[in-house]
């Protein structure tokens, strides 16, 4: 007995066949899809967290004096308008963002818009704030 087989006809295996395809082709493109965004977007913090978060902010104080003031990679440089430049670290702060040096006879405390700087236990520039924008 010679069987031929017909290959002209839908039956419920072809039917099944096309359907596990079809479903295990979509999950393929949607995972290889989810796979790639997820390097992408790692690759990108990666990136982003290398290069260091630099931001310049200029304090007008009581007295006419100012404060530029550069924060970077947890330090802040300080240009004052008496011609003085520190580098200071940052240390600890119940509020705000407090930058000191080693021996903490310098003191630069920053809130919001707000900056007071504190040399040897006495304020020398205080009622800082940033100039609103315009």
């Amino acid at each position: 007995m010679n069987k031929h087989i017909v290959w002209d006809h839908v039956t419920s295996f072809s039917q099944l066949v096309a359907l596990v395809l079809f479903v295990g082709i979509f999950t393929l493109g949607f995972l290889l899809g989810k796979t790639y965004e997820y390097h992408a977007f790692t690759n990108a913090q990666k990136a982003a967290a290398s290069m260091p978060l630099v931001q310049d902010v200029v304090f007008t104080c009581t007295g006419k004096k100012t404060i530029e003031a550069v924060f970077f990679n947890g330090k802040a440089t300080l240009n004052l308008s008496d011609g003085r430049n520190m580098t200071l670290s940052q240390a600890l702060a119940a509020s705000g963002a407090r930058y000191a040096n080693a021996d903490e006879s310098v003191v630069f405390w920053n809130k919001g818009t707000t900056a007071t700087l504190t040399e040897n236990n006495q304020v020398t520039y205080q009622d800082c704030a940033t100039k609103p924008a315009p």
